[in-house]
């Protein structure tokens, strides 16, 4: 072990901040702010709820609510009380503090209690209210409790900060048809008139974010895991999908538990399992332990999956398992640190899924999950380090995206290589259970990494984790005779002057006709010569990053193009995919155009499906971001007849389904059209192509995309959907495909009222189609009013709405007035929120590009 002067330092100052007691606060403002939730946690402790709820059937109709709270309390002077509560005052209807009836008394969002009511000591209040219905999210016949980062409070009064856990007991009285879930396991059931009432066991230790239920019209699937009846409540109706699925998502949720309890040490640290597929989740998924939420989507998938969906289910599955551990029983302390969380899921997801799998398998999924995405944010003048500042959880949703879901996993693994696996491992088992049924900051578990490990944790932990931006890692090589006499690899930061180096592991390969050299890297300062390729001979290119595991903008000659076949591995040939894009991006590499041309070209010769959706993803970035109009017609009766052809030549099915689903999203020809027209209208895919309903969904949207009269190809297709929550979903989508203008500005105008945007996942693949490529000359004219709305956007909608609302109607954009109208907005607005300033920069980078790209 070695000390770290700074950094403990820094450790010493962060903990103490957190922990100190504040005497008092000067105002009371909106939200939740770090000196409100400092001042709250140093006088309150032993937090439990009591709360009853009544839902009608009637979405329209407010749910009646009572709550008793109990806490334990250090009385501070006459400061008064402050619980959070966003909600009209008109929805509080009765409060009593310590058996005294008091007068409701709301100001910014936190109901006011009078200090005079309040003693040292155990204290009880107990409120009557109609709860909020945004965290919610009722639908006609089911609802879910949503509550992260700070929703709570949009239900129910309480103390919606992280680091207040609290014990939750639940009754809930629903229509008598309906079925739900929560965090305890169900204690009671009594059935009267026409309604059911449940009640729930006290709950585990849980801060505000992680409490949740879920009740509807569901049906429920029952099995065992660890000798305990575990209840997942679906509303898929495709039998199909339910026979082929069920039994392999009991199957990961209970190898993902068995990897974890050993990995960890820890054995599953919560009173029950369960689960809930919900239609049209705005997330992948949401960890409540004995409620875990996932996106129906993604847990039912037929017997044609492709790999890529079942990976997403692995994933998916792994990941929300991941937080019992890493989140639920270990929470961090304040919301800027809720990477973390996400990191160790993401991170130890890919473990989990990885242990079943061989190496190359395990690298080439991490590679071509994580990379591109943190890319997309990270190269960006809108990049964010993944330890962000917060000062009011009211701005917690925008601490989530790319950076610390995809970026953050690829840190964690360098810091994995830099301290050694073992050591990792006992450093965060150590950490577990420190700090089990608490709190914690990133600050804590480096402190115990770094007492493990000889490795200077300071500088590497600045770069990484506290700055944003990545490298670009540049090589030199000087020959002499054919043989490398030195060769030299330095780094710089891609934006800004500072000097600084990323300290990383990664491989170098040297290519010649009859074999592959291979080195690893470790770089640790901004230059550095690699002594063991001194005398080699020259060879016909290089690949840096080779493995797939080292982060930046490497530096890639042209040559790898032509000499491509040399390159066997498929984890070098996805990260030469990857590194020459990056290369195209940056100005310094390929054309777009030769770039194009490359990709299509490796269409019949690639095998591996990731590989493949990779570059097909590749192609229909650049085809429809950085081609001219007048280049892309030109290119795209050779581009359709590439990827038929390849589609043709492919043998694996999954190989085929993605090449089919690259040729709808860019065909551009009548051939084409009348193609895919009667694949759709009878139903005739290729030889080896399983289309399921959603895939004639898809092909029904992009032949709309290309008939000037539509509506009677939509109304068609929505007859064709048997699933009512997907009947829903068409409904709203199709308004935004529709080829009347008129219906797409009602449309447009209607996303501007806050309940015509609720189903945020529809909403969000709807402004896909609103603003595709062949739509925008009639769609440009929304972008202003878009970015007008996006502050709104924020406060009304869920963690990933306003990443979404900007990606979904700004991605594809390369025409410069888009980019004039972007430009004036920031130029016009100074002082606009930071963070969500940086979402907008995220957003539109790739149009920013296409303006110097495009000749």
């Amino acid at each position: 072990m070695k000390k770290t002067g700074l950094l403990a330092i820094f450790f010493v100052i962060f903990n103490s901040g957190c922990h100190a007691q504040v005497q008092s606060l000067s105002k009371i403002e909106s939200g939740v702010s770090y000196e409100l939730a400092r001042l709250r946690k140093s006088t309150i402790s032993e937090i439990k709820y009591e709360l009853t709820l009544k839902i009608p059937e009637n979405k329209a109709e407010r749910i009646s609510g009572e709550e008793t709270l109990h806490f334990n309390y250090k009385k501070q002077n006459d400061t008064p009380l402050q619980i959070d509560f966003k909600e009209e005052a008109s929805s509080l209807l009765a409060v009593s503090v310590n058996g005294q009836t008091a007068k409701p008394v709301l100001k910014n969002e936190h109901i006011i209690i009078d200090a005079k009511y309040l003693k040292s000591g155990p204290n009880r209040i107990d409120f009557t209210f109609l709860a909020g219905n945004g965290a919610l999210n009722r639908r006609d016949d089911y609802l879910y409790a949503l509550f992260v980062p700070d929703r709570a409070r949009t239900m129910f009064p309480c103390f919606d900060q992280p680091n207040l856990k609290a014990n939750y007991s639940l009754t809930l009285t629903i229509p008598e048809k309906w079925n739900a879930l929560a965090n305890g396991k169900l204690k009671k059931e009594t059935i009267h008139q026409g309604q059911k009432t449940l009640q729930f066991n006290q709950s585990d230790l849980l801060p505000t974010y992680l409490f949740s239920f879920a009740a509807g019209d569901f049906k429920t699937a029952v099995q065992q895991i660890r000798e305990q009846d575990s209840h997942l409540l679906y509303r898929e109706t495709d039998s199909v999908k339910i026979k082929s699925s069920m039994d392999s998502v009991f199957t990961l949720y209970r190898n993902s538990l068995a990897y974890y309890e050993k990995w960890t040490g820890i054995k599953h640290p919560f009173q029950k399992h369960g689960m809930a597929a919900i239609p049209d989740f705005q997330f992948g998924g949401m960890e409540h332990p004995g409620v875990i939420l996932f996106q129906n989507s993604t847990l039912f998938l037929d017997q044609n999956a492709t790999q890529n969906e079942l990976n997403n289910r692995s994933n998916l599955m792994a990941h929300e398992v991941a937080h019992l551990w890493f989140g639920d029983l270990v929470t961090m302390d304040w919301f800027n640190d809720v990477w973390t969380k996400e990191v160790f899921a993401n991170f130890m997801a890919d473990k989990s899924t990885g242990a079943s799998s061989d190496k190359q398998i395990y690298d080439l999924k991490f590679l071509t999950t994580h990379f591109p995405a943190a890319y997309s944010v990270d190269r960006t003048l809108g990049a964010n380090p993944i330890r962000q500042v917060l000062d009011n959880l009211q701005n917690a949703g925008m601490m989530y995206g790319p950076v610390i879901y995809n970026k953050a996993p690829i840190m964690m693994r360098q810091l994995e290589l830099l301290t050694g696996e073992d050591r990792f491992k006992k450093g965060v088992s150590e950490y577990l259970k420190k700090y089990e049924y608490s709190n914690a900051t990133w600050p804590d578990l480096i402190a115990i990494l770094d007492k493990h490990t000889p490795e200077d944790l300071q500088s590497w932990n600045k770069v990484w984790v506290n700055d944003p931006g990545r490298p670009v890692i540049d090589y030199d090589l000087k020959d002499k005779d054919h043989k490398i006499q030195r060769f030299t690899i330095s780094q710089h930061p891609e934006y800004g002057k500072e000097p600084k180096s990323w300290p990383q592991e990664f491989e170098i390969s040297l290519f010649y006709a009859d074999k592959v050299d291979k080195v690893n890297v470790k770089l640790s300062g901004r230059q550095q010569e690699i002594a063991e390729l001194r005398g080699k001979e020259k060879p016909l290119f290089i690949l840096q990053n080779s493995s797939g595991i080292g982060y930046g903008v490497f530096k890639t000659d042209k040559a790898v193009m032509t000499n491509f076949s040399l390159v066997k591995d498929p984890v070098s040939r996805a990260s030469a995919y990857i590194s020459l894009y990056e290369n195209m991006l940056a100005g310094s590499g390929a054309t777009p155009l030769d770039l194009l041309h490359f990709y299509a070209g490796q269409l019949q010769q690639e095998t591996t499906e990731l590989n493949i959706r990779l570059i097909t993803g590749y192609i229909s970035t650049i085809y429809w971001g950085f081609l001219p109009e007048n280049i892309q017609l030109k290119e795209s009766v050779d581009l359709e007849n590439i990827l038929w052809k390849a589609l043709q030549a492919q043998t694996a099915k999954n190989n085929r389904k993605i090449l089919f689903d690259a040729y709808r999203n860019i065909f551009r020809s009548q051939q084409a059209y009348d193609n895919l027209y009667t694949v759709w209208d009878r139903k005739s895919p290729p030889e080896d192509v399983f289309l399921n309903e959603d895939d004639f969904t898809n092909l029904a949207l992009s032949l709309s995309l290309r008939n000037s009269n539509n509506s009677e190809l939509l109304q068609e297709q929505l007859k064709r959907i048997t699933n009512k929550d997907r009947v829903k979903r068409f409904e709203i989508i199709m308004k935004a495909a529709s080829s009347d203008q008129k219906v797409r500005d009602d449309f447009f105008s209607s996303l501007m009222e806050k309940q015509n945007r609720m189903n945020e996942s529809a909403v969000g693949a709807a402004l896909g189609y609103l603003h595709h490529p062949l739509r925008q000359k009639t769609s440009v004219h929304y972008l202003l009013k878009s970015l007008e709305v996006l502050q709104e956007i924020q406060k009304t909608g869920d963690i990933f709405f306003p990443d979404n609302w900007l990606r979904s109607t700004f991605s594809n954009y390369q025409d410069p007035k888009a980019f004039e109208i972007v430009n004036q907005f920031l130029l016009q607005h100074p002082d606009y929120n930071a963070i969500l300033k940086n979402k907008i920069l995220q957003a539109t980078d790739n149009l920013k590009r296409a303006q110097t790209l495009i000749k």
